[in-house]
């Protein structure tokens, strides 16, 4: 299973803090936001490799970093091409860019001392190729949340449903509903139906942008934008597959912290700085 991380926006609504470096290597307590993610990601058996989908502006940042991480399996990083937000792909076709092999590796940092490559380090020179069709089974996940369960519970809840599968989370407010993709499951959290911002939702299981698309229904998505799948945001792909094959949804068995402005930025610095996250 590859993770790929969908990290190509540029972060506006944070200001000057982003306008030149990425959201999900800002710093939260000790470590940062996407390094909180890959710390629980990379335990996962099944992962075998973390993808870092990102733009060409952030793309030497992302490798900097990555040579600098010591996780146990390698980190890959994608440039898109894109440099600015108005030129931006979406989040949809920067994942098609990934698993079509079609965006440019412009570094592979692989693990010491396993059968990879040596570490890369910061200092050597970035090496460029295209990268490879991928046909394994996909974790996609957004990079800009700090999360308060294990992804290894939603891995698992795929291996057990043997479909391609979303997360949920109860949502009471009406408003938030109205802002996000809402599905409708049946007693066995097979997914029945989803609406991307309804406004009038049909249930209370808001989607955050966390996924699993088994490798068997990769060529749908492959084929999703072509055949009218939305590409800015993630959900688009979620709500496309619903409608073309059978998914399930995991509740999530704790929160998350969506960081997607400043005064939530603050506000997680404060809570780590506390103690609390």
């Amino acid at each position: 299973m590859k993770n790929i991380v969908i990290a190509a926006g540029y972060a506006t609504r944070l200001g000057e803090l982003t306008k030149n470096f990425p959201k999900p290597l800002l710093k939260i307590g000790e470590n940062t936001i996407l390094g909180r993610m890959l710390d629980d990601i990379d335990k996962i058996d099944d992962i075998d490799e973390h993808i870092i989908v990102t733009n060409h502006k952030f793309a030497q940042i992302f490798a900097d970093w990555a040579s600098e991480q010591n996780y146990s399996k390698p980190i890959t990083i994608v440039d898109d091409g894109t440099s600015t937000n108005e030129t931006r792909l979406g989040a949809v076709c920067d994942l098609l860019m990934a698993i079509n092999g079609a965006g440019t590796v412009i570094t592979h940092h692989s693990p010491l001392n396993t059968h990879h490559s040596p570490l890369i380090t910061h200092h050597s020179p970035l090496t460029t190729h295209h990268s490879s069709l991928i046909t394994d089974d996909l974790l996609v996940v957004a990079a800009d949340n700090l999360l308060f369960f294990s992804f290894q519970e939603f891995v698992d809840f795929a291996k057990e449903k043997q479909t391609s599968c979303i997360m949920c989370h109860e949502q009471p407010s009406i408003e938030k509903l109205q802002r996000t993709g809402v599905v409708e499951l049946d007693e066995n959290n097979k997914v029945l139906g989803m609406e991307e911002k309804p406004q009038v939702p049909k249930s209370h299981w808001a989607v955050p942008p966390f996924y699993i698309y088994l490798k068997k229904d990769l060529d749908l998505v492959r084929h999703s934008v072509e055949n009218g799948c939305g590409k800015d945001a993630p959900g688009n792909l979620a709500h496309y597959m619903v409608e073309h094959t059978t998914m399930h949804a995991w509740p999530m068995s704790a929160g998350r912290f969506d960081i997607g402005s400043l005064d939530t930025y603050y506000e997680a610095c404060e809570l780590a700085r506390a103690g609390k996250i």
